[in-house]
């Protein structure tokens, strides 16, 4: 039986994801022993473990972006401390507003509107994943935004996008998964206001 290309891309996504989370924990254990131990102190240590922490944050980001979505449910703790850990010392606040558990599927959705928003804002902000009524918004406020149209314009109208490069990769994919969904896509953009619905 043949996979779909993004079908294909997702359970790559998963495979790397899967296989890199090992480590990285395994590297955040040592340091901790390390810490425990007194063997290390000073800046290095808080470095390393700092790009540490940053990596697998993303990875565990990264996984329910890319990665196969099952029928599962994904609960507010389980969202809220991935984005908490990613939007950590960064330019950026990443709040997510629904109480109750949503669809695997749906928050693979609103991460890949979230990387969508962050190219949009380079200088920080603030990006609020909300539902209501089954139909979500992700909005991302900022005091100068860089958007490219073209990008943006492919997520309502995919058939219109042009070749993307990997930091892209997102405004592919979106509109590929909420199409299987059967969830459209519409933008809006005022001054510092950006949003996607879905």
């Amino acid at each position: 039986m043949g996979q779909s290309n993004h079908n294909l891309a997702s359970l790559i996504g998963s495979r790397i994801c899967h296989d890199l989370i090992s480590p990285i924990g395994a590297i955040t254990n040592g340091l901790e022993l390390l810490d425990m131990a007194g063997g290390m102190e000073g800046p290095e240590l808080e470095l390393i473990s700092d790009s540490v922490g940053n990596a697998g944050a993303r990875i565990r980001f990264f996984r329910i972006a890319y990665g196969a979505a099952g029928e599962q449910m994904l609960g507010r703790a389980e969202v809220t401390s991935v984005l908490d850990d990613v939007s950590r010392g960064g330019r950026l606040q990443l709040h997510w507003s629904p109480h109750e558990p949503q669809s695997r599927a749906c928050v693979r959705l609103a991460f890949l509107a979230i990387q969508c928003l962050e190219t949009a804002m380079p200088y920080g902000g603030n990006i609020v994943a909300a539902v209501e009524n089954g139909r979500w918004s992700v909005t991302g406020t900022s005091t100068k935004l860089n958007v490219d149209p073209d990008l943006w314009a492919g997520l309502s109208a995919p058939d219109t996008l042009a070749q993307v490069t990997p930091a892209q990769v997102q405004f592919a994919l979106m509109p590929t998964i909420a199409q299987d969904l059967a969830r459209p896509i519409s933008t809006e953009q005022a001054d510092g206001h950006i949003a996607i619905h879905f």
